[in-house]
């Protein structure tokens, strides 16, 4: 009989000695270990991306093996300037504008051909820098792009050059779209013009050159008219006639004080100085 209680008791005893569950405790629990935050990191694009050639590359900075500055790439008053496109690179900001081919690797590597050059004669510094880019992108570079804002481009040689690059976006970029070719051409004097938002405007005279596929110009040109608005890339200089390339874009959305189209300068056509008049 004493057995018999004592074994039925035992399942009492043994859960009176039980711990108390942990979830029912009121001591103070320590924390969890806060996971610290990933790095954030640049994230590189490949060079041979739309976004290489959807910019206008800026130079920032650029510096020799021994980490100083490349000065002669900095001359005075001007920025060098690399176009990508089509498989060929442009370099611009110099004396003369430079272009030639251009590949990247698998292993990122930029690569440009030799380089041809307009041959024009200008101050020491711009020969200078013609000269000391030349030399860079004739080594093979190492070629990053960050989507940072706004984009960077960075090249580094085996040699242990560096230099960095800000991405500009071009028309296409910013208008989404490759646009339309057109020619203008652009009258000498500016006229008078009714602009709802600048008082006394005075606006460029253009008109369309057509021209046939053998590439002769076309007649009668179109009938004069006024543009309301500039032409980006375009400086007017009063007494200048001018036939522009241009490519045009539609904007859309339409801003509500500015025109529907966009004017892009491509390049200059024709040039000459207006005889005086009498």
């Amino acid at each position: 009989m004493n057995l018999r209680i004592l074994l039925l008791l035992s399942p009492l005893v043994l859960g009176a000695c039980t711990p108390a569950d942990k979830t029912a405790s009121t001591d103070p629990q320590p924390a969890p270990a806060a996971t610290p935050a990933a790095p954030v990191e640049t994230k590189p694009t490949p060079t041979d991306s739309a976004m290489l050639v959807g910019y206008h590359w800026k130079l920032e900075s650029a510096t020799d093996a021994q980490g100083k500055r490349i000065d002669a790439l900095f001359p005075g008053g001007r920025t060098l300037t690399l176009d990508f496109e089509g498989g060929q690179v442009g370099v611009s900001g110099g004396c003369n504008r430079q272009g030639g081919s251009y590949e990247v690797d698998a292993q990122d590597q930029l690569k440009v051909g030799n380089l041809r050059s307009t041959m024009m004669a200008c101050d020491k510094p711009l020969m200078e820098a013609d000269k000391a880019i030349g030399e860079l992108l004739s080594k093979p570079q190492q070629a990053r792009v960050e989507e940072s804002a706004p984009p960077r481009l960075r090249l580094q040689s085996a040699s242990g050059e560096k230099s960095s690059w800000i991405g500009e976006a071009t028309a296409q970029t910013r208008y989404g779209g490759p646009g339309e070719t057109v020619f203008l051409e652009v009258a000498p004097q500016r006229v008078a013009c009714n602009h709802p938002l600048i008082p006394n405007h005075q606006c460029l005279q253009v008109r369309e050159i057509r021209y046939a596929d053998n590439g002769v110009k076309q007649s009668p040109p179109g009938e004069w008219q006024p543009l309301y608005e500039g032409i980006e890339g375009f400086e007017f200089v009063e007494g200048e006639r001018k036939v522009l390339r241009l490519k045009k874009f539609k904007r859309d959305p339409a801003p509500a004080d500015a025109s529907s189209v966009a004017y892009v300068l491509d390049m200059v056509v024709e040039s000459e100085i207006a005889p005086a008049k009498k």
